[in-house]
């Protein structure tokens, strides 16, 4: 099962007590103190491993705490720190602080580790107070309270290029053809209702990969339909996909459903306008396409956008398509990051 929120709550152990002792022994009748510093506690971190894909187990498991100090002792002995809890998250994934919304970690990359919420220190021994007009001492500090946090998890596939299209567009039908993923596909709407990532090869020994997520419908930034909670998974794709169905089954015209699809995605995000994309027109094969494959053809040399007439079933135009997204990938990722947009 693909899940990709949860909560879940998250405590630092509380720091050990500080103690009050004296020194006792043999011909030492007036022994100075030596009561000893309580342990840390331990720190929840947060770490990524690309061994997980979903965030399936926050769903069971709720509560991380870490262990807290152990208290001082005698002879100036200092307490056990306690041990650190370690949470393992997807690549990908985001953290929050669900009180206040602000973004905690962002863990875009094998390994990267973050301190999501620090152990309480340990209290101070009465050996730390002594001076020399208060050579005995009494005064101790306990430990303080771990930091304890309420965390939002949001996870966001990383993928160079993402699919977008209206239900029952060709989206599952194209990543099969192009990639080894098998998503379910069928002829009715709504087929797709989770993300799936492929791995598209080319040229001799490159490649990138494609995210594919549920249909839009209009009105998707409201929450309409099953595209909106996944558009978090394209916020990351370097390059779009707008996937037009030109068929004659198609609902709508093609014109009218690319402009709608980018009124979408710009009432969720503007900086997804702004991402570099290319048109997509699908099932081509089918009869009818002809006329709307024209129209929508016209429109993207009037606006100057590139446009792909594809058909998955047939692979017509599956090859060109791929070495385009190719170099445009490429180009992406050979760009400094700080010319990029």
């Amino acid at each position: 099962m693909f899940i990709d929120e949860a909560q879940i709550t998250v405590r630092a152990g509380r720091g050990g007590d500080g103690i009050c002792s004296f020194r006792r022994e043999m011909f030492v009748p007036r022994g100075g103190p030596d009561g000893g510093d309580g342990g840390h506690g331990g720190n929840v971190i947060v770490t990524a491993s690309h061994r997980l894909t979903t965030l399936l187990d926050f769903r069971y498991q709720k509560h991380y705490q870490a262990e807290s100090g152990k208290p001082g002792g005698g002879s100036n002995c200092t307490g056990r720190t306690g041990a650190d809890v370690v949470v393992t998250l997807p690549v990908g994934t985001v953290v929050y602080d669900d009180a206040t919304g602000d973004m905690l970690a962002d863990l875009v990359a094998d390994g990267e580790t973050v301190v999501i919420a620090r152990g309480g220190r340990g209290g101070r021994g009465n050996s730390n107070f002594a001076t020399s007009t208060n050579r005995t001492p009494t005064r101790c500090t306990l430990g303080t309270d771990g930091e304890e946090r309420t965390l939002r998890l949001e996870l966001k596939l990383l993928a160079d290029v993402g699919l977008v299209g209206f239900p029952n567009a060709g989206k599952s039908t194209l990543i099969a053809a192009i990639s080894s993923a098998r998503p379910k596909i069928a002829d009715y709407p709504f087929t797709t209702l989770t993300p799936h990532l492929g791995v598209v090869r080319w040229g001799s020994d490159r490649h990138f990969v494609v995210a594919d997520i549920p249909g839009l419908i209009e009105g998707a930034h409201h929450g309409k339909g099953l595209g909106f909670q996944f558009l978090r998974h394209i916020e990351r794709t370097a390059f779009l996909l707008h996937l037009i169905d030109v068929s004659e089954w198609a609902p709508e015209e093609p014109v009218v459903s690319f402009e709608v699809m980018r009124k979408e995605l710009e009432a969720y995000d503007d900086a997804l306008n702004d991402r570099p994309f290319a048109v997509v027109a699908t099932k081509i094969d089918i009869s009818g396409a002809c006329d709307r494959l024209a129209q929508l053809q016209a429109y993207c040399r009037r606006h100057k956008y590139r446009c792909f007439p594809v058909s998955s079933a047939t692979r017509e135009g599956l090859d060109d398509l791929i070495a385009f997204v190719g170099k445009q990938v490429d180009s992406i990722r050979n760009t400094p990051c700080e010319t990029k947009s």
